[in-house]
């Protein structure tokens, strides 16, 4: 009985050990995920141990084979100097290998890369991202939780706002998708509150108020980044999305994409599915398209990817501070597709644009979105250049008080758009092609896109056609009498802009002549 109750013991505690870790979805998914990141580092540890311990148990051997004899073969001194001569090399082939395991990761990556010459596809406009941060907080009336998530949703042109409910054990309180157009005044909002008996659960939340642990308990082994989980009015139901991920390959991990979460604010419910048509945003995790962008340095060999001689960086010249890289953008051509847009520069010093990288906002299946790399020819300047250029040649207009130039995107074929204003009212926006320093036309324009002046117009560019049709009916006004130069009210918003700019050029020529 006693040997029974000994045996059997340790078998019944192995056995509720394991129950319990499966019910854990949750921790074990955590566990299992961070193991698997450690591989690498435990390979490392396998070969310093197995080369330093060779010499210690060749010599353990000889000693079983040769007992006879009063004095074991080889000496002890040998064999230590043996053992750290093998965890030496151990440790340089582990050192090696953790280097190498993340050239192998990168080139994972960047399997579905595919690197054209074509122009870049004609991209739409939008309001900068940090605008539509800005102009979150003063629309949420009086809401009194705290902004976690703002997100861009390209399918409908608006921006989508997430806010958490005060308190740990607390899930969300409010979700608002909010208009934020280029041109206009129209600031069209709408708010889902989440009905705080039933759903109670959020990312960062506490014991089952945790939405990670519902997941986890509907899909083990997936988790997710939380700066991919936005929210979406579903009539005034909040439905919270959660792209998920899941890792694969055992020497060498890497993420995939593993399907949505759909989670309802009304009743609490989480549904996943990897049907993502009906989701009306991006499905594709933002932060593996990051990682897809970053393991473009993996393009060429071994000693390319270690001396960084090979790939591209995002643009972090300090111009599009706040938001540098994956732009989600709309493709002009319609048919309701987006992508994650980055301006890449060359590895090192260089500031130039000379790509231009696209990832799918959407993507079914569970392999990773194509990634397509766009030379540049002629490459561009840098954003902090063209920031420069902005400054010097429409000083009337840039920057005074707040104002200043947010994001430089790219914006299709050879052509880049600056959006100038201050975080809550976008007042102009400046369109260029290539080189800054080319006879290429850069042209201001109001943030809905009417023309006001170019720096120089390219010949045969609609914006020249556009400058000599209005050179023309100007000549006509002043055959005609002209415009009352006293009433500043019969001018028009580009008049206005031109008047002051003249006003402006004359004063600092009249001042520098003192």
């Amino acid at each position: 009985m006693g040997r029974a109750v000994r045996v059997g013991t340790p078998i019944l505690l192995l056995g509720v050990l394991g129950v319990v870790g499966w019910y854990a979805s949750y921790v074990t998914t955590i566990l299992a995920w961070e193991l698997r990141k450690l591989v690498p580092w435990l390979l490392a540890l396998v070969l310093v141990a197995l080369l330093a311990g060779v010499p210690v148990l060749v010599r353990s051997l000889s000693r079983r084979l040769r007992r006879g004899e009063t004095r074991p073969v080889g000496s002890g001194g040998g064999v230590v100097v043996l053992g750290w001569l093998g965890a030496a090399v151990g440790l340089a082939l582990g050192a090696f290998w953790l280097v190498y395991g993340e050239y192998l990761q990168d080139r994972a990556y960047v399997a579905t890369m595919r690197v054209v010459s074509d122009p870049v596809p004609e991209l739409t406009a939008r309001a900068p991202y940090v605008v539509g941060e800005a102009q979150a907080g003063p629309n949420l009336g009086d809401v009194t939780g705290e902004i976690t998530d703002v997100s861009y949703l390209p399918d409908s042109d608006r921006f989508a706002v997430l806010v958490e409910r005060r308190g740990w054990l607390a899930g969300y309180e409010v979700g608002m998708v909010q208009e934020v157009p280029l041109g206009g005044n129209s600031r069209a909002q709408q708010r889902c509150r989440f009905d705080a008996s039933a759903a109670t659960a959020r990312i960062d939340g506490w014991f089952n108020h945790n939405l990670g642990r519902k997941i986890s308990a509907e899909r083990r082994w997936a988790r997710f980044s939380a700066d991919d989980a936005y929210v979406y009015c579903q009539g005034d139901t909040p439905i919270v999305v959660v792209p998920l991920k899941r890792q694969t390959g055992i020497l060498v991990v890497t993420e995939r994409p593993a399907g949505v979460v759909l989670y309802n604010g009304g009743t609490g419910k989480v549904t996943i599915t990897d049907d993502t048509t009906e989701v009306p945003g991006p499905s594709y995790p933002i932060s593996l398209a990051a990682q897809q962008r970053e393991g473009t340095a993996a393009v060429g060999g071994f000693a390319d990817w270690w001396f960084e001689r090979s790939g591209w960086d995002a643009s972090e010249d300090g111009a599009n501070e706040g938001n540098e890289s994956e732009f989600t953008l709309r493709y002009r051509e319609g048919g309701g597709r987006s992508a994650y847009v980055t301006p890449l520069t060359p590895q090192g010093e260089a500031s130039s644009v000379v790509a231009v990288s696209t990832v799918p906002t959407r993507h079914s299946g569970g392999n990773l979105a194509p990634l397509t790399v766009y030379r540049l020819n002629p490459t561009w300047s840098s954003p902090q250049a063209i920031i420069a250029l902005i400054k010097a040649e429409y000083r009337d207009v840039c920057c005074w008080n707040d104002d200043r130039v947010f994001e430089v995107v790219p914006t299709g074929g050879s052509t880049w758009t600056a959006t100038l204003g201050s975080e809550q009212n976008i007042r102009y926006r400046v369109e260029g092609r290539g080189q800054i320093n080319g006879r290429e036309a850069t042209c201001l324009k109001n943030a809905d896109g009417a023309l006001v002046r170019c720096a120089y117009a390219a010949p045969g560019s609609p914006e020249e056609q556009e400058l000599q049709r209005r050179e023309q009916q100007k000549q006509q006004q002043t055959a005609n009498g002209g415009t009352d130069p006293r009433d500043l009210t019969t001018y028009t918003d580009e008049q206005l802009a031109d008047l002051n700019r003249r006003v402006s050029d004359e004063v600092n020529r009249r001042l520098k002549e003192r």
